[in-house]
């Protein structure tokens, strides 16, 4: 695969999140005042600046974060007014904060070191996932227990491009194989029936999304870490472009502090945060549907770490993650790690 062929895909058919995930209502941009599943936070009454917060394709419990700080009126507190918008099916991950039809962005460290090695601009101000989500998902029963064993199997991801082609890449280069030890399959965003029809021996999944939908289906699995122990790559956070965070540094702060508080309250009350990302999420009033999103939650949670570390940076992951991409021909450009995060935004920092 060619760099300009990672750059492209990576670009137009970005996976992160629930991009993998299908809840009723439909991917697409929608607003409180439409209707059930909106995703607009109502506008603060003190005329703070105007962000637009992008959340990928569908509205899912896994934002309850963003759904609580709206809904609790955090941003309104930290000073800015914020919508909460879904991408459309066929807008790429990025396409939205680079035209600045969005300020703020949710997606992986590693999608956003990609985006800046091809001209995209975009700084890591937090990293709200301090576990990487990407795992292996085989069936319960089956004889694979460690990355090791995937050699001459058959595994299955969405394409080559997200976190679960990054993650099935660090998982290899852990185990000591390369792509050609294994039988990559490309099978879009069918994991679930891939993995249970037997197509595939293994697939690449969220942790708290493909993982909890095959448990919740019925389908018994187990999941196989990227890494034993340090994961070279950095997880899900909150991307803006370089001019915002240097034109108005305070609402990138804001936004940061905000969303901060919310994982805070996701973490310290899941099935408050239901309630409170009910408004946003179609179907949640729906007994299936909660207890879905409380399986869902269960998983999220410890991804977020310790929470007296909430949003932290870590400089020697992004060193490790950029090295990994740069030796898998990911980046189009050399990018030094230290160009593509700051901690400069977090609570307490000086900014």
């Amino acid at each position: 695969m060619t760099r300009t062929r990672a750059g492209v895909l990576a670009a137009t058919a970005a996976l992160t999140l629930a991009a993998c995930s299908a809840p009723a209502g439909g991917p697409g941009e929608t607003g409180r005042e439409e209707g059930p599943g909106g995703t607009a936070a109502p506008a603060g009454p003190d005329g703070g600046p105007g962000l637009t917060i992008g959340l990928t394709y569908t509205p899912d419990i896994q934002f309850a974060p963003f759904y609580v700080a709206a809904e609790q009126g955090y941003y309104e507190e930290a000073g800015v007014d914020v919508t909460l918008r879904h991408h459309g099916s066929n807008e790429g991950l990025f396409t939205a904060v680079e035209s600045g039809r969005e300020d703020v962005v949710v997606a992986g460290g590693d999608e956003m070191l990609q985006a800046r090695s091809e001209g995209v601009p975009l700084l890591d101000v937090a990293t709200l996932y301090q576990e990487y989500p990407v795992v292996g998902i085989v069936p319960a029963d089956s004889d694979i227990r460690t990355a090791e064993d995937l050699r001459g199997r058959s595994v299955g991801i969405p394409g080559p491009f997200g976190e679960t082609y990054f993650g099935l890449l660090a998982m290899l280069e852990e185990a000591g194989l390369t792509e050609d030890d294994v039988q990559v399959q490309h099978i879009g965003f069918t994991q679930q029936a891939a993995l249970t029809a037997g197509h595939v021996d293994a697939v690449m999944g969220y942790v708290n999304n493909d993982a909890v939908r095959f448990e919740t289906a019925g389908t018994p699995v187990r999941t196989i870490p990227v890494a034993e122990e340090d994961v070279p790559l950095v997880g899900i956070g909150l991307g803006v472009l370089d001019d915002l965070a240097e034109e108005d540094p305070a609402a990138v702060a804001a936004v940061v502090e905000a969303t901060l508080r919310g994982v805070e309250d996701v973490a310290a009350d899941p099935e408050r945060a239901i309630e409170l990302s009910t408004p946003y999420v179609p179907d949640l009033a729906r007994e299936d549907a909660r207890a879905a999103a409380r399986a869902t939650l269960e998983a999220t949670v410890p991804l977020y770490g310790d929470t007296d570390a909430l949003g932290t940076q870590d400089a020697e992951t992004w060193q490790a993650m950029a090295d990994l991409m740069a030796a898998r021909d990911l980046l189009a450009r050399p990018v030094p790690a230290e160009e593509a995060w700051t901690d400069q935004y977090l609570p307490g920092a000086s900014n």
